[in-house]
């Protein structure tokens, strides 16, 4: 009776979560707060998505005007959309109309996170990544399966590390930046704003906002426009 009553406790304690996206991201984005356990996942929402139905045993609670009917104090958010750009889109829409909630961060349990990290709101650090000490990781941001960070690395807001990821020592992730699947970064190198790196490219020099390079060495190729789609 005492073990229900403790459970029953700590469930009112927990925050509610709200997952926004539901598609791909969301799925690696649940299995995070899961296993955190500091928050009660409630649902999702989806612009795209019928409410009522289910995405993995958890209800499509609506569209984000649905958000009208939750308590911002006792309510977190979690944007799981996994293209930068959009990311900040709805993420921005999110402040302007329901100003009220805050953004959760989630830290998978087997992540490994050094001194002096800082993780900005709204960002996930997925199972497996090591962050070193003396890094800094901006708002919304995703540190993806077995990424690494060496230490004093900086991911400005909105940037992304694909599985398996290597970054040296002082690099610099430019905001909205993309490191693709398997690529490495030379210590000391900045990917610059809206840059899209290949997957398995190595960089071993400065790359410019807006480019896109790929390749061992990588090269950069051409520039993107912001916001273009690359995933």
């Amino acid at each position: 009776m005492f073990i229900i009553l403790a459970n029953t406790i700590e469930n009112m304690l927990k925050r509610k979560l709200i997952i926004i996206g539901a598609s791909g991201h969301a799925k690696v984005v649940l299995d995070i707060f899961e296993k955190m356990k500091d928050q009660e996942v409630i649902g999702f929402i989806d612009n795209q998505k019928e409410a009522g139905t289910q995405f993995l045993d958890y209800p499509i609670l609506g569209n984000e005007e649905i958000l009208t009917q939750y308590n911002p104090a006792e309510t977190e958010l979690i944007i799981a959309i996994g293209d930068n750009w959009v990311r900040q889109e709805v993420t921005k829409r999110i402040n302007e109309k329901y100003s009220e909630f805050s953004f959760a961060t989630g830290i998978h349990p087997s992540a490994q996170i050094g001194k002096e990290v800082k993780i900005g709101a709204g960002s996930v650090v997925m199972a497996g990544a090591v962050i070193n000490s003396c890094c800094q990781i901006g708002a919304g941001c995703i540190v993806n399966t077995r990424a690494s960070i060496d230490h004093d690395g900086k991911m400005e807001d909105f940037s992304s590390l694909a599985p398996n990821v290597a970054l040296g020592g002082n690099v610099v992730v430019g905001a909205f930046a993309s490191i693709g699947i398997g690529a490495s970064v030379k210590h000391g190198i900045h990917i610059g704003a809206h840059a899209v790196i290949g997957g398995q490219s190595f960089v071993h020099q400065h790359i410019s906002e807006r480019g896109v390079a790929y390749g061992v060495p990588a090269k950069l190729i051409r520039l993107r426009e912001i916001g273009e789609k690359y995933l």
